[in-house]
């Protein structure tokens, strides 16, 4: 017998104002979700996922957003008539929000007010929807969700400032803060996108227990197959707007019947197998059946064997690093942390070197302290012979032109204000590389091609592409100066698999063709194990294990590698 019904989506249509015109970015979806199951809702970016919860949600921009067709049916209970939530004024959809359908954000850093004590946020949540709720009443309430959340000291937590907690802490604190008016429905957007793979399967984890205990209906988004799987009991495909394939999540994840799906399911980071390129979805789309094409263990020992008969471009001995946490009214410091904790480790001409950890284990401080953007406390860094931490001036910057680095967010990295063309060129007029501007553009316009973009886009902005093309954009302003090495710091862990597939392509196309050296940091083992040669497990501050990444894979030493190994989504 199946469960009651929670919420029927039917036909829905959403468009959104753009040039003064509305253009339709979900075409008449259909989906049911009832009491006591968890639905998967995945796409890439652009899909319409997000834009379809915050119609539910009643948080669509009235500007800029109509519902222009179907029905959002929400079933208090089974004798009354469903109420259709996408005809609701403000006012009606307030009574429903938060107290019988609640949401988790995906950044919880932007969802929690930064200036507003965690507590302090969940105490008027749970006392807007309760009227006759004392103050002290509600504390108790809110203590006993932080506990239920598994919070650590749930006190401090209350006290605490959002900027105080760590992202996995955050992310309870908005779980905790969606479960205070006991919701029928919870919708999860992308709630794990940016957490470690460890935090991730404890939020996972924690959500599937929630839902059990209290029998309410989960509508969980994300772009990660993998993800779903281990949380969902039927998964829905979205792809330009429109349903292209539902089912049972076996069924799905081992019969795809839909192009896109064999597409998204394919473009996961093969754990078992190493390819010598990652398929992507526009492998499979038009029904293709594409071929994988797999580097052998000869050929990869053979590489290897050339890699390592030469000596290191890049050394580092017993490299500590120290940030001071506060200090006293005299200036005095009161207490510091050791970030890196005598850290040595060698990196060879054409190497890809995986350093790879929770966070705040010290892998982007370490790449931070090889840039020498923060200073280190003791020990060496040596690029060709040249001790980094004793150079200055002009001296390092021109030892910076041979060491670049890809962040992790491109928007913020990039300026909003300067168009692509000028911000790839910035670094070459920086640097007195070419004799003209039109040299300069033209190298540009040749970087853009390498990257995969287009020479139309010179003279756009940021905001005007996706997160993958901005990340190409950024692999290009890097391109710009011809570096020796490239420092890839977390910088496709918030893109989509598929996208990602592409980026990380991209740099391997681009290391053999410029012959790049690269230091691949990321808290995806996953992504690291597939990218690199020799793999870096750090925690907290210190290498707990170093080695050939297959080698680490399949047979890890350490406790802790074993615990990230067993925390990745299959």
């Amino acid at each position: 017998m199946q469960a009651e019904k929670i919420i029927e989506i039917r036909d829905l249509r959403i468009s959104f104002l753009r040039e003064k015109q509305y253009y339709e970015v979900v075409s008449g979806i259909s989906f049911e979700i009832h009491k006591g199951e968890i639905v998967g809702l995945v796409g890439e970016s652009g899909s319409g996922k997000s834009v379809s919860s915050l119609a539910i949600m009643g948080l669509l921009p009235k500007k800029y957003s109509k519902i222009n067709g179907g029905e959002i049916l929400f079933y208090q209970n089974t004798e009354d008539k469903p109420v259709n939530l996408a005809s609701l004024k403000e006012s009606e959809h307030r009574l429903f929000r938060g107290d019988r359908i609640a949401m988790i954000f995906q950044e919880p850093m932007t969802a929690l007010n930064p200036v507003q004590k965690c507590g302090k946020q969940v105490l008027e949540m749970i006392l807007n929807h309760n009227d006759n709720l004392s103050k002290d009443k509600a504390k108790i309430r809110v203590l006993e969700l932080f506990k239920e959340v598994l919070l650590p000291d749930v006190e401090r937590v209350f006290n605490s400032y959002p900027f105080e907690l760590s992202g996995g802490q955050k992310q309870r604190v908005m779980i905790a803060m969606a479960l205070s008016c006991n919701p029928d429905l919870l919708i999860a957007d992308e709630p794990t996108t940016a957490l470690d793979v460890t935090v991730q399967k404890a939020i996972l984890d924690l959500l599937k227990s929630l839902q059990k205990k209290y029998g309410i209906g989960i509508l969980f988004i994300t772009h990660d197959l993998g993800v779903i799987k281990h949380i969902a009991d039927r998964v829905i495909v979205l792809y330009r707007g429109e349903i292209v394939e539902q089912g049972d999540i076996d069924k799905v994840f081992f019969n795809p019947q839909h192009s896109y799906t064999k597409g998204l399911l394919a473009s996961r980071t093969p754990i078992g197998e190493r390819p010598k390129r990652l398929l992507t979805v526009a492998d499979f789309l038009d029904n293709k059946t594409p071929q994988i094409e797999l580097i052998s263990n000869k050929e990869r020992q053979a590489i290897h064997n050339n890699l390592y008969s030469q000596p290191p471009i890049l050394c580092v001995k017993d490299l500590s690093v120290e940030y001071v946490i506060s200090k006293n009214l005299l200036g005095k410091i009161k207490k510091k942390v050791t970030a890196v904790n005598k850290v040595s480790f060698d990196l060879y001409k054409g190497e890809t070197l995986g350093l790879v950890g929770e966070s705040g284990c010290g892998k982007t401080t370490i790449g931070r302290a090889i840039l020498q953007l923060i200073e280190a406390n003791s020990g060496q860094i040596l690029f060709k012979g040249t001790l980094l931490n004793q150079t200055k001036g002009k001296h390092l910057r021109d030892i910076r032109k041979s060491i670049q680095i890809i962040f992790q967010d491109p928007y913020s990295s990039l300026n909003p204000r300067l168009t692509i063309g000028e911000a790839i060129q910035e670094p070459m007029r920086v640097h007195n590389l070419y004799k003209s501007e039109k040299k300069r553009k033209e190298k540009v316009l040749s970087l853009l091609e390498k990257v995969g973009l287009e020479a139309s886009h010179y003279d756009r902005y940021p905001h005007q592409f996706s997160g993958g093309q901005r990340q190409r954009i950024g692999i290009a302003r890097c391109l710009a100066l011809n570096p020796e090495i490239v420092i890839c710091d977390e910088s496709v862990s918030a893109l989509d698999v598929s996208v990602q597939a592409q980026v990380l392509n991209l740099l391997n196309d681009l290391k053999k063709d410029f012959g790049f050296t690269y230091i691949f940091i990321s808290h995806d083992l996953s992504v690291v194990k597939y990218m690199s040669d020799r793999m870096i497990v750090m925690q907290k501050g210190n290498i707990v294990e170093l080695g050939e990444a297959d080698t680490i894979y399949s047979s890890a030493q350490s406790p802790y590698t074993k615990t990230l190994i067993a925390a990745i989504p299959t």
